[in-house]
């Protein structure tokens, strides 16, 4: 919400010296979100003047339509005699008034002006448009034309309002009161402690059966509505400066008087209006749900096909608008240019139902002005003011006449009442406020209130927010100011900290970035086309998927169940920026459909739920392990001078996995392994032992060049996937002491020869178990193929066995003994042989 402190000083006598700064810092206070002071016409600096076309000379021989003009701004220049400025423009006449800058001046962005020779001529100034004085878009899309009645040489930077401050407002959802000046208003007369005059305050004639003939078929849609009429509008009355600058202060485009009017008492009242030409309306105006099928042609000249939900505006014919949202094209009001012109209107404010409105606007893409206000709340007791207000600017501006009917419906309602403890907001801050504050600051928001020690606070009507004991809380807490409040620090049990859920995740990232990875946290959301990238087959449960019933993009509507796509995404912008050498990685839930799919039952409000019904709700809710990953592309070592440095690689991913396991207190099994998007060849397959039993946790190596090109990746790219919470299940992450023998070890090498297709975990487990209790450590430390050496299919593995025991020195014959047990069963259970 854009707010002119220029506008806001009407109905608030702010002190002069009061900057929008000092403004913004009161608000903000208050609760608002203020996020800029705007400072319209900054650098701006006369003289800029009104002027007169006297003539106009068409320059030939140019790539563009040139215009030489004199033009009189009275003793502006100093002569009195015409100026002569040369203008591209072709929106303007001999005759009209216009805009004009002299020599000497600067326009806003330090744009300098003076006497220059062009197009053959000197140019002393400028005629100049709305873009180029800062003012907005005024539909024209060229030069500023004034009304005729326009002094000559009079100052315009004062006629136009070119400086000014403006506030900018981020509007929550539940605060649809500020999206109004007299909202805001309001909230900066309680920050500065100042009286309010109310634009709202206005005399209303009362109802009478004269008015124009309304029926409401939908009080839940429509619980008011009310109409007047307008006749004898003069056709070529046309918007004044004033109300044209102030709704292009607040960002809307001025379009013709009528409809300008109903925008200008929107901003001001925050109730929509809409202006129908009385002469196209056909009969009585209804408000009912449409029928399923029928279309209407909008005011953006779009034919939509409604639906049996959305709330309708009709005549004899059939649908004329949107409620709340939009007219429609066949009662517009006519602008005098394009054909005789509405002389006569009928005004329609109304207040609708705010998730009718929100639900029509979201089904049609078709947000406005109007149902941003409906689906935040509008006061339905300022229709009446509204529409007043509207007669009465249509009388003053257009010469009309307000016809004596006035049409208004209303359902039945009561105001809302809430009882509250005076010191039950003490309670909620942890400050003692006493009940003559709460009293004056539920006053101050528009609250009636009664009682002592027990308060009966009736809400006012525009601020439909309010609705329990909290909501009134706040009130007082957010005008005392959240900044006085203390700070305190919970004092929890003693015993009580994190998790050990907690203390693992938190372990595993300081491990990662120790190694040099970089978190990445992304949106949980994925598009389902991605698992065709990623290669997964087609009856894989990854493919299994919670669809969101209102996603934020189309394109993704549905969580993720691998943390694999928003780290390669995240891999591929860094990349295409320029930093080629990255290590990215994420922890963070996947989410898994249940093969029973269960409706969450409603908890209760009032009281703890009790421990059945918070597991029948997380019975219904999808399964949700938390997983991390890791992806890298691009040096993995830097080089230098201190050597060539090296590429990532498949085994920095595989590594990756190890330092998460011992985190998390597991013996990892690596083996090779084939699945999705890791390249079959350069797979590893990471397997944990639970309850006797092995389970695949995981995968990590080098992603599939197919799949590297999907996502626009670096050549080689290296990922890691673990389910960290199986690793949590299975793990034993106690601290242990290493243990220091007082006695040598005794290291024996040995070089096994091997099918290619053995993999080296296996002939790893099998010299683990037949070395028996006295190995300490064991070590791959190379891998040789050679088909003259070791012959056909086969390949050479050396291992680094290490031997000790704890309570003497190990004879030579005791390590050689541990050493060839180990072969032996290596040889029978994978066929190694000794090489050589």
């Amino acid at each position: 919400m854009r707010v002119p402190l220029s506008w806001l000083r009407e109905y608030v006598d702010l002190p002069a010296t009061e900057t929008g700064r000092d403004v913004q810092a009161k608000l903000i206070s208050a609760g608002l979100e203020v996020e800029t002071v705007e400072q319209l016409g900054d650098g701006l600096k006369g003289p800029l003047v009104v002027g007169q076309v006297l003539t106009i000379e068409e320059l030939e021989g140019f790539k563009k339509p040139i215009r030489f003009c004199t033009v009189d701004v009275g003793t502006a220049n100093g002569t009195g005699e015409p100026q002569e400025i040369v203008c591209g423009a072709r929106n303007f006449a001999v005759g009209d008034k216009v805009v004009v800058v002299l020599p000497g001046a600067e326009l806003p962005g330090g744009f300098a002006i003076a006497a220059r020779k062009t197009y053959g001529k000197t140019s002393h100034g400028m005629i100049c448009s709305s873009d180029e004085l800062g003012m907005g878009d005024d539909g024209t899309k060229g030069i500023i034309v004034l009304p005729p009645e326009t002094e000559v040489g009079k100052d315009a930077i004062e006629l136009l309002e070119l400086v000014d401050e403006v506030l900018d407002i981020a509007v929550t959802a539940n605060r649809g009161d500020c999206l109004s000046i007299r909202g805001v208003a309001r909230e900066t007369a309680i920050a500065y402690g100042l009286p309010l005059r109310d634009p709202a305050l206005l005399d209303v004639p009362g109802p009478n059966a004269y008015g124009y003939p309304v029926q409401v078929s939908d009080p839940f849609g429509c619980d008011r509505f009310t109409a007047r009429t307008v006749s004898g509008l003069s056709p070529e009355a046309r918007s004044p400066i004033w109300l044209k600058r102030r709704l292009q202060k607040v960002g809307m485009r001025p379009i013709s008087l009528a409809v300008d009017i109903t925008n200008y008492v929107m901003m001001e009242l925050g109730q929509p209006l809409h202006a129908y030409d009385r002469k196209l309306v056909q009969g009585t105006i209804g408000v009912r749900r449409a029928g399923e099928g029928e279309e209407i042609v909008t005011l953006d000249g779009a034919k939509r096909k409604l639906h049996a939900e959305d709330l309708v505006i009709t005549d004899d014919r059939g649908p004329i608008g949107l409620a709340g949202v939009m007219g429609g094209a066949n009662t517009e009001i006519a602008d005098h240019e394009e054909g005789e012109g509405t002389t006569d209107v009928v005004i329609e404010a109304a207040h609708f139902d705010a998730v009718s409105i929100a639900r029509t606007a979201r089904r049609h893409k078709l947000s406005s002005e109007a149902s941003r206000r409906f689906e935040r709340g509008v006061d339905p007791a300022a229709a009446a003011a509204a529409a007043q207000r509207t007669v009465d600017l249509l009388v003053l501006l257009a010469g009309g006449t307000a016809d004596a009917g006035v049409t208004e419906i209303a359902a039945p309602s009561a105001p809302h009442t809430i009882t509250v403890p005076a010191d039950h907001p003490d309670k909620v801050a942890g400050v003692e406020y006493g009940r003559e504050i709460v009293v004056r600051r539920l006053q101050q928001v528009g609250c009636d209130v009664y009682g002592q020690d027990e308060l009966i606070v009736t809400v006012p009507s525009w601020r439909p927010d309010l609705t329990e004991v909290n909501d009134l809380a706040e009130e007082v807490i957010r005008l005392e100011g959240y900044e006085n409040l203390p700070s305190t620090l919970p004092k929890p049990p003693s015993g009580r900290g994190l998790t050990h859920r907690q203390r693992l995740h938190r372990r595993v990232g300081r491990a990662l970035a120790g190694a040099g990875y970089v978190e990445a946290p992304n949106y949980p959301f994925i598009g389902e086309q991605v698992f065709d990238q990623l290669l997964l087959e087609a009856d894989d449960p990854a493919r299994r998927v919670v669809k969101l019933t209102n996603p934020l993009n189309d394109e993704e509507p549905a969580l993720r169940t691998t943390l694999l796509p928003g780290l390669l995404g995240a891999l591929r912008r860094n990349d295409g920026r320029g930093s080629h050498d990255l290590a990215l990685f994420e922890t963070g839930l996947v989410f898994l459909p249940r093969a029973e799919q269960k409706v969450a039952a409603a908890l209760p409000v009032d009281r703890r739920p009790t421990d059945e019904e918070i597991a029948d709700l997380n019975a219904a809710l999808p399964e949700q392990p938390r997983h991390v990953a890791v992806v890298l592309a691009g040096a993995r070592e830097q080089a230098g001078w201190w050597g060539k440095g090296r590429p990532a690689d498949w085994a920095d991913a595989i590594e990756a996995a190890r330092s998460v396991a011992r985190e998390a207190g597991v013996e990892l099994i690596v083996r090779g392994g084939q699945y999705g998007p890791w390249h079959p060849g350069r797979c590893a397959e990471l397997v944990v032992v639970a309850d006797g039993a092995e389970k695949v946790v995981g995968h990590a190596g080098e992603l599939h060049p197919r799949v590297v090109k999907a996502f626009g990746l670096p050549a080689r790219t290296g990922a890691m996937e673990l389910d960290l919470d199986a690793l949590e299940a299975v793990g034993d992450d106690t601290p242990q002491a290493p243990a220091i023998s007082t006695f040598p070890v005794a290291t024996q090498d040995v070089a096994l020869v091997v099918d290619k297709f053995v993999p080296h975990a296996d002939v790893e487990a099998a010299l683990r178990e037949g070395a028996g209790a006295l190995l300490e450590g064991i070590r791959l430390f190379d891998v040789y193929e050679n088909a003259e050496q070791l012959g056909d299919g086969k390949k050479s593995l050396a291992y680094a066995l290490r031997f000790r025991a704890g309570d003497r020195t190990l004879t030579v014959d005791e390590a050689s003994a541990a050493r060839d047990a180990a072969v032996a069963l290596a040889g029978e259970r994978t066929g190694a042989v000794l090489r050589g």
